[in-house]
Parts: structure tokens; C-alpha cells; sequence
């Protein structure tokens, strides 16, 4: 009993019972806890307690972890089994430390910075002290905020002291892009903490769901580690606090428009307000973009120009692009420009650090000029770009922006806004906004385009995603069931834009789901925002394949909330009455990935209501089963049983024709499936069997044979052999799931059937095979990027061998 002592049952069950863990961990550890209940279910029925419920508080985990400990000291036998899951558990329920880390990469995420970087030097110099400064008797890391205006050089100035000081920080580079200008833009912790531990080295699969664990693993993984970590554009401390780092000799450097006094009152940190360039400076930064053959054609008037930018360096270098762009203008000419007063010229809003109203930010004036000169058909497009915060522009968005059908001729009109400055490329083809040229772009638009001209353009820019999101979608999960238009107008076209159908052809498009994850949201927001109500709920509905597949879940519900209430809109219009029961169900798993499972569970009711109201039985069948889904988390196994039962029986009342029928069949054996798990789950092994063997018969018998959900059988099937103590019977259901999921390229369930094949040789004392199959296993959690369970087997193997 050397494994049984408290800490470890406690640690062990606490990291079974939450869900900590996604992909290939999630799915070991889903195992894991369906092997706990049946410890627990055991205790339970000798002395006659009711069936063992998921534990989901701290409080109820300690005590379960107690009792088992009890039990344990009572039955020798309980007790080796109980020992035996500890160690099988491991992966998933040894914490992390300094002796098994997770993150083992060295990230350099910092961007490049500018060959045009101007002054700062006493910047440089207070960040040097402070970092001059650390060490292991310090509260946290050294924390340096750069406070100025839009426009002033604040992110240009961290990136540069960054760099400067990279080699002090051994561990590593972390950046990320608050977007902070606005509430309504900023980025929320969870995700870029989940930007960070991937950086760091984490496998995807072990970044915890919600954030409060994901900040605890964070300052776990850095709290050993040197590292700059550059957090731009913040708006508010409760954004940046999550992601401090816990490690005293680490810098984290701030940039943000908001003067942020918690972080001076609870942080210490060091608060440096940027002001503008010297007038000497000034010259110096635009004769680094022009050259100094061109800044000696008028001196006086160069020195002329470049004070009138105020010293803000994004008004010098739109005057230095300006300036380089045309060769012939003269200085004099740009200097009058600047200089002369225009009513037309749009204002910044009031800034919340340096004050001042409406046109005296010199940048805007700047910007206008470079503005005035675009071509007309550039300038319509800047203007329409403008009108959302989109993270990064693709071509095509950018395309359906401006009503051209020709994608060459929007990427010279966007190369045309890149060569004055007045757009940035981020990546291929992609493109953004400075905030404030945006809010320029923005202004210009609402002077000088008629309202529905802008709601128009808007609309085709949401319509152009959610036409990728719903291809993409349908290249991820080919074989769901579906709602929307945008849907229908894919039926019977041939889209290769992710190459042939198989593994590849899904991750290529998760791939393009995950670029434009932010795209999407902002695409929903949108979409509320003009009344596309239709759009909305489509939009969410087109990004099931990404949220199933990656998670997200904080920004899941909240994407799926507006989802909700636009698809009740589009009933009480007239709609598709079928959406609002979608969208429920849909929110309801966000809501079951963050443990709000009160609330999932009343949406899940609410989604069945709705469905019955509709008269969508395929839609009800759904949320019945979603219900059922929830329960077998919950370990209440005999309530999933009923409410697969209830499902299936709602899908039998469809009749051939009817809304949903060609789905009923498959509908039905997945069904069939799940309530083998709910029986397996009661210990009713001889009645699972039976019931898996049925949903291999129904699978069998689709028209359109479904290999994976078929293996997705044999391998539960191979479990419940294992669990009855007959490995014999387990091998064959097993070698025919791994031949299925191999050919399919599904990892994570490949490892975990060959994992459960490996067991089934070990209980036949045949060594030989065990080794076969464990690196089988190790093989695929190794292209899955999970370390620990790598490490779990390579320990394995290493007594096998020994």
C-alpha cells in the first residue's frame, strides 16, 4: 500500500472528478474516472448505499477520497485494485512540479521589432533597473507598465526593450495582443493563457478547461523560469493579473492606453508614462524611414514636418510613408498639410491618459493625409475595413468587404493600404488596423457612406465567414446532422479547398477554424449587432466542429448566448423555429466543458421544450441525449439510461420524409452506444455486452457505413470484456477497432484501444504482446504531444524489458 497514502488519493480524485484534461489525456481520464466509480459502486452496493455520485466540490472529494482509503484498510483486495487504479491513473493525476514539468519548451513569441526605432533610451534604462533588481527575495516578477496614448510608441518601445534585454531571461519570450482599446475588444485571460502554455510546451490535451486552473498551471510552469513576458495593449488589471508569472526573476512588461493604479497598489509595478519625441528625435525617426537624401532636399522644412507630428510616431512614420511613397512632394507642401486647419479631418475620442477632445492628436491628421491620396477604390475598401475591430483581415473577408469578386484586385488594393502604413501585414495575406487608424477608417466611413451602404458591407464580410466556417465544418464532422441555409447551399458542391476527405482533409480545416476563431466571434458580434439574426445563430452553428474539437469553452458560451437569443428572435419572426433548440444544445455543452452543469442542464430542458415546440423531433432527440451525455459524467448511470431510452424513442416517431429521417438510423445506434456505457456504468456487464452488440448490428446496417463510431463500439466493447474479466473475449473487438483507427488517423482513440489491448495481453501472460501494443500506444500519444502518458508507458516498457 505504498501509493495509498491520503495526499495521493485526494490529489488523484480531485484530478479525475474535475475534468481537468482534454484530447488523449481527457480521454484516458474519462476512463479513469468511469474506473473510479466502479471502486466506488462497489463500496456502495455492500452496504447498500445508494449508486455512487460524481463528487464536484472539494468537500465531497475529500470525503470520497476517505472513504476509499476505509475500504482500503479494511479488504486487502480493495486495496491492491484501489492501488492498481492510482497507478494507472497517474498521468492524469500526478501534479506537475519541478520534477515532472509539462513545460518543456524555450518560446520566442516576441515580434520583430523596427529598424526605425527612435530614442527611449531612459525607457530602457528604468527597465534595466528594475530588472537589475530581481531576485528570489522579490514579492513576483518585476512588472513595468507603459502608459500613453494611441499612437505614442508604446508597443514599439516594449518590443524593443524586450529584445534589448532577451538574454537576461534565458527562459523564454511571451507575447500577446490584449486588444484593450475597448471592453468590448479585450481578450479574455483564459485564452491567452491558454496562447501561453501552449507556447511553454504544454501538450493541448493538459491545459485545464476553466481559468482559474489554467493561471494555477501557469504560475506552476513559470515559477521556475527566467522569462519577459509582453502583454500589449491591456485594458484593465483583472486582464493582466492572470497572467503574471510567479517566478521573482521574471520581468512582465505592460503597454496599455488606462492608467491601471491596482497594479502600482497591489504589484508594485513601475508605471512609465510615454511622452512625445524630442523635436530632435523626431527628424532622427523620419530620416530612418526616408533617408537622409530625402530629408536633405528641404532641411528646414523637414524639421518643420516632423515637429508638426507633435512627436507622435505614428504620425511620423504615416508623414515618413508619405513622404517616401512620393518622391516629388515637397517638404513644404507636407508641411502646409499638417499645418493647415480641416473641418474635415475626423477627431479621436478623448483619451483616458493624456486627456485633450476632439482632432488634437496629430496622428489622425497624419493618417488623413496618407488617406487623401489612396485611390478611390482603396480608399472606399479602408473605409468598410474600418468599420469592425476584425483581429487580422484574409484577403477573401476583405474581398466581400468591398463587393469585388476578383481576390487579385483586393490584395493590390490591400497592398496599396499596406504601403502607406495605413494597414499592417500580421501573416500571410493577413492584415489589421493600428486601433486608432482604425477608428479613422471608421469615422471616414460613417461621413462619407450612406448607413445601409455600411450595414450592407458588414453583412457580406459576416456572410464570407460563416460560408469558410460552415465548408470548414462540414470537412471536420462530415457525417452530423445540420441546420442553416448556408448548409443547404454546400449540399452538392464539390469543395476542395482542404484537399481530399480523410484525416488530412480535417485538419486542414480545423486548422483554417482555428486561424479564424477570432474572426468568427467578432462575426457574431456583428451579426447581433445589425439585427442578422439568421447570420448570428448560423455563425455559431457553423463553429460546432471547432468548439468539439478545441474547446474554448468561456468564449463558447458567450459566442452561443448571442446564438440564443437571436435564434429566439428568428422564431418570434417567422424563422427557422428549429434554431433555438440548436443553440441551447450547443450552449449546453460549452456550459458542460466549464462544470456549470446546473446550467447546462437547464438549458439542455429548455432546448427539448423548444424542440417540441418547433415539432423537431430529431432536434428533442438531441437534447435528450446531450441530457443522458451530462448524467454519465455525473456517474448518475440509470438516468443516462432512461434518457437514451427517452431519445430514442422520440427519434422513432419520426416518420420516413419527415424533418430529420435520414439521420435516424445512425442517430439511433449512437444512441445504442451510449446506453451500453450507461449499463456498463451500473455494473450490468452482461446487459452492456448485449446492448453493444446491438449498436454493432445497427451500425452495420447504415446505408452509409460510419467505420469510426463502429470502432468507437469494438473498443467499448473490449472494455466491458476487460471489466467482466474475460481478456479472451476482449482481443478480437479490440484488433478490429485498431484497424479501423488507424485507417481513419484517430489517434487519441487508436492509444487508448491499444492501451486496452496491451492490458488484455497482460492478463494473458503474454509479455510479448503487451510490449506490442504499449508501443503502439506510446507511438500515438506521442504524435498527440502528451508527454506524461509517453513517459507513463516508457516506465512500463522499462519494467517489461528489465
Amino acid at each position: 500500500m505504498d501509493l495509498l497514502t491520503t495526499a495521493a488519493v485526494v490529489s488523484a480524485v480531485e484530478s479525475v472528478t474535475s475534468d481537468a484534461v482534454a484530447g488523449a489525456a481527457g480521454e484516458f481520464g474519462r476512463r479513469a474516472s468511469e474506473a473510479l466509480a466502479g471502486l466506488v459502486r462497489r463500496i456502495r452496493h455492500r452496504d447498500g448505499d445508494e449508486p455512487p455520485a460524481l463528487p464536484e466540490d472539494t468537500e465531497t472529494r475529500r470525503e470520497l477520497a476517505d472513504r476509499l482509503l476505509d475500504e482500503a484498510r479494511r479488504d486487502p483486495g480493495f486495496a491492491r485494485d484501489l492501488e492498481s487504479w492510482l497507478r494507472d491513473a497517474a498521468p492524469v493525476t500526478a501534479p506537475p512540479g519541478r520534477d515532472r514539468p509539462l513545460a518543456t519548451a524555450r518560446p520566442r513569441l516576441l515580434p520583430p521589432g523596427t529598424a526605425a526605432f527612435t530614442d527611449r533610451e531612459q525607457v530602457l534604462a528604468t527597465v534595466e533597473e528594475v530588472v537589475d533588481g530581481l531576485g528570489e527575495d522579490s514579492r513576483g516578477p518585476g512588472l513595468v507598465a507603459l502608459l500613453g496614448p494611441g499612437g505614442i510608441g508604446k508597443t514599439a518601445t516594449a518590443v524593443h526593450c524586450a529584445h534589448a534585454l532577451a538574454d537576461r531571461f534565458p527562459g523564454g519570450q511571451l507575447y500577446a495582443d490584449l486588444r484593450g482599446v475597448s471592453a468590448a475588444t479585450a481578450v479574455a485571460p483564459s485564452e491567452i493563457l491558454v496562447r501561453f502554455l501552449t507556447g511553454l510546451g504544454v501538450p493541448p490535451s493538459r491545459i485545464p478547461r476553466d481559468e482559474q486552473a489554467q493561471a494555477d498551471l501557469y504560475r506552476d510552469q513559470t515559477a521556475h523560469r527566467r522569462l519577459v513576458v509582453l502583454l500589449d495593449n491591456a485594458h484593465s488589471a483583472p486582464q493582466i493579473v492572470p497572467l503574471l508569472t510567479a517566478s521573482p526573476r521574471s520581468l512582465v512588461l505592460v503597454t496599455s492606453r488606462y492608467r491601471l493604479p491596482e497594479l502600482v497598489r497591489d504589484y508594485g509595478a513601475r508605471l512609465i508614462a510615454l511622452g512625445p519625441l524630442s523635436a530632435a528625435d523626431s527628424v532622427r525617426l523620419l530620416t530612418r524611414i526616408v533617408g537622409p537624401a530625402r530629408i536633405a532636399q528641404q532641411p528646414a522644412y523637414a524639421e518643420a514636418a516632423a515637429g508638426s507630428c507633435g512627436g507622435m510616431p505614428l504620425a511620423l512614420c504615416a508623414t515618413g510613408a508619405r513622404a517616401a511613397e512620393r518622391e516629388h512632394l515637397s517638404w513644404e507642401r507636407i508641411v502646409r498639410d499638417l499645418t493647415t486647419p480641416d473641418e474635415e479631418t475626423p477627431g479621436e475620442d478623448d483619451d483616458p491618459v493624456r486627456g485633450g477632445g476632439q482632432g488634437e492628436n496629430p496622428a489622425f491628421r497624419a493618417t488623413d493625409l496618407s488617406y487623401r491620396e489612396l485611390s478611390p477604390p482603396a480608399a472606399r475598401l479602408y473605409r468598410l475595413l474600418g468599420l469592425r475591430p476584425w483581429p487580422g483581415v484574409p484577403v477573401g473577408a476583405a474581398a466581400a468587404a468591398a463587393g469585388i469578386e476578383d481576390e487579385g484586385r483586393a490584395r493590390a488594393l490591400l497592398e496599396e493600404l499596406a504601403g502607406v502604413h495605413l494597414l499592417e501585414e500580421v501573416g500571410e495575406e493577413r492584415y489589421r488596423f493600428h486601433d486608432l487608424v482604425r477608428q479613422h477608417a471608421e469615422r471616414r466611413a460613417r461621413q462619407e457612406e450612406e448607413p445601409r451602404e455600411l450595414t450592407r458591407s458588414t453583412g457580406l464580410v459576416v456572410r464570407w465567414f460563416l460560408r469558410g466556417a460552415a465548408a470548414a465544418d462540414t470537412a471536420v464532422l462530415p457525417g452530423r446532422w445540420r441546420l442553416g441555409p448556408a448548409y443547404r447551399e454546400l449540399a452538392g458542391h464539390d469543395d476542395d479547398s482542404w484537399g481530399a476527405a480523410g484525416p488530412e482533409r480535417a485538419g486542414r480545416a480545423l486548422d483554417w477554424l482555428r486561424r479564424e476563431r477570432e474572426n468568427l466571434v467578432e462575426a457574431v458580434r456583428a451579426a447581433d449587432e445589425h439585427g442578422f439574426d439568421d447570420l448570428a445563430w448560423q455563425v455559431c452553428e457553423a463553429m460546432w466542429g471547432l468548439h468539439l474539437k478545441l474547446g474554448f469553452y468561456d468564449q463558447w458560451a458567450t459566442t452561443h448566448t448571442l446564438g440564443v437569443a437571436a435564434a429566439r428572435r428568428c422564431v418570434e419572426a417567422f424563422g427557422d423555429a428549429r434554431a433555438e433548440g440548436r443553440m441551447r444544445v450547443q450552449r449546453a455543452f460549452a456550459l458542460m466543458g466549464l462544470r456549470r452543469f446546473e446550467e447546462a442542464e437547464e438549458e439542455l430542458r429548455a432546448a427539448a421544450s423548444a424542440d417540441r415546440r418547433a415539432g423537431h423531433s430529431r432536434g428533442e432527440a438531441t437534447a435528450l441525449e446531450t441530457l443522458g451525455l451530462l448524467r454519465l459524467r455525473q456517474w448518475r448511470y440509470e438516468e443516462a439510461e432512461t434518457l437514451f431510452a427517452d431519445a430514442a424513442r422520440t427519434l422513432a416517431t419520426i416518420a420516413p420524409g419527415q424533418d430529420g429521417a435520414r439521420d435516424v438510423p445512425r442517430a439511433t445506434a449512437i444512441l445504442a452506444h451510449h446506453t451500453g456505457r450507461a449499463l456498463r456504468g451500473q455494473g450490468r456487464l452482461d446487459d452492456a455486452v448485449r446492448q453493444l452488440l446491438h449498436a454493432l448490428v445497427l451500425f452495420r446496417e447504415l446505408d452509409d457505413r460510419d467505420p469510426y463510431n463502429e470502432a468507437r463500439v469494438q473498443t467499448s466493447l473490449g472494455e466491458t470484456f476487460l471489466e467482466a474479466g474475460d481478456p479472451s473475449a476482449a482481443r478480437q473487438p479490440l484488433d478490429d477497432a485498431l484497424t479501423v483507427l488507424t485507417a481513419e488517423g484517430a489517434w487519441i482513440h487508436e492509444a487508448e484501444a491499444a492501451r486496452l489491448r496491451a492490458r488484455c495481453a497482460r492478463e494473458l501472460s503474454d509479455p510479448r504482446g503487451e510490449v506490442h501494443y504499449l508501443r503502439m500506444a506510446r507511438s500515438r500519444y506521442e504524435r498527440t504531444g502528451e508527454t506524461a502518458l509517453v513517459a507513463h508507458l516508457d516506465t512500463r516498457l522499462a519494467d517489461l524489458d528489465g
